[in-house]
């Protein structure tokens, strides 16, 4: 993750950082830069650099935002209450409040700076097999070590609505969907409907779920491949655990040229990579399932979910207030390829 030269209106005001710090963190000392970091869409994030050394602040974007988004707050409890569990998070030193509480005008939190590796193609090019493989299963690991956290013992019992997670989670993304929406898409539309009719029985499974666990979300050790900590955190919630899975496994049927950088076309034994199947095989030995029903409509519903997420990067881009505007224009391109993929999944049920 390299820091960007920010435009103008992403820059931080040190002077005002350094005075607040004085009151609530004086052992930091001064903040001396602070720079943007080009990767992420949703809530900025900066490098401090600073008297005692470097820190990471992630704020709520500027401008007016979706209703119910850029929960920097939830992202700060959560690493909190995993400190001291299986699952690697950076270590969480402040939150602020909100609006005029933040010497930004928005809510922030500061956490320490993780050192390591992050690597944004799921084919590792970069990597020997062996290295490969060594990601894979740390990954897998760590999201099997996630769907597992005790949340009444970490203090998250009400950090989401237990049951009806699927049900909950396609009448937020279709709401949100449409308030982002900036053109018809006959796929998205028929999408949302097949996973609408489709809707299957809740199972009682609820665990603590990322939202957004993939790859690129993840800091490696650069020599043991170990995930060191786990980022971003917005969408985290108490779900279903199979979500999270079906979403990473997203992964193996994204083409390999695309914006999205997956595996689909690529072989994946030749690289060291397990399967899909493997990879899922693998996951329900760690955490006990003996199958997952319904497989498909997971895939399909985040198909969905992505692209409703990427709805609202693009208007972001529009509204003047994304965290990349360029990215963003991009990743918009590829809502209505995400339909499509999920509409063709759903009609050869493969």
């Amino acid at each position: 993750m390299t820091p960007s030269d920010q435009p103008a209106q992403d820059a931080l005001d040190v002077q005002a950082l350094s005075h607040y710090f004085q009151g609530i963190m004086p052992e930091v000392g001064e903040v001396r830069s602070a720079h943007k970091f080009s990767g992420g869409q949703s809530n900025p994030t900066y490098r401090l650099v600073t008297d005692t050394g470097e820190l990471v602040l992630r704020a709520k974007p500027a401008g007016n935002l979706l209703p119910s988004a850029h929960q920097v707050g939830r992202e700060f409890r959560v690493m909190r209450a995993l400190a001291d569990t299986d699952v690697p998070v950076p270590e969480v030193l402040h939150l602020t409040g909100e609006g005029d509480a933040s010497p930004l005008g928005r809510q922030f939190f500061v956490m320490r700076l993780v050192e390591g590796a992050i690597y944004w193609q799921p084919s590792l090019p970069t990597l020997s097999r062996d290295q490969r493989l060594a990601v894979t299963q740390s990954m897998n690991r760590t999201l099997a070590a996630l769907h597992q956290v005790d949340i009444d013992s970490v203090g998250l019992t009400d950090f989401g609505r237990p049951g009806q997670y699927v049900a909950r989670q396609l009448a937020r993304w279709t709401k949100q969907y449409r308030a982002a929406e900036t053109e018809r898409y006959p796929a998205m539309d028929r999408v949302i409907a097949w996973l609408e009719s489709e809707l299957p029985e809740d199972d009682g499974s609820v665990s603590l779920v990322h939202g957004d666990f993939r790859l690129d979300n993840l800091i490696f050790d650069p020599d043991t491949h170990k995930v060191v900590a786990v980022l971003d955190w917005e969408l985290a919630t108490l779900g279903h655990p199979v979500s999270d899975l079906a979403y990473q496994c997203m992964q193996w049927r994204l083409p390999v040229e695309s914006t999205f950088h997956g595996l689909r076309g690529l072989d994946c034994a030749a690289l060291g990579l397990p399967d899909e199947a493997a990879y899922v095989a693998q996951y329900c030995e760690r955490v006990g399932r003996e199958a997952i029903p319904h497989w498909h409509y997971f895939l399909a519903f985040n198909f969905f979910r992505l692209g409703a997420i990427l709805q609202g990067v693009y208007k972001r881009s529009l509204d003047g207030n994304a965290s990349n505007p360029e990215r963003a224009r991009e990743l918009g391109a590829a809502v209505p390829q995400l339909a499509d993929a999920a509409w063709q999944m759903i009609e050869t049920g493969s």
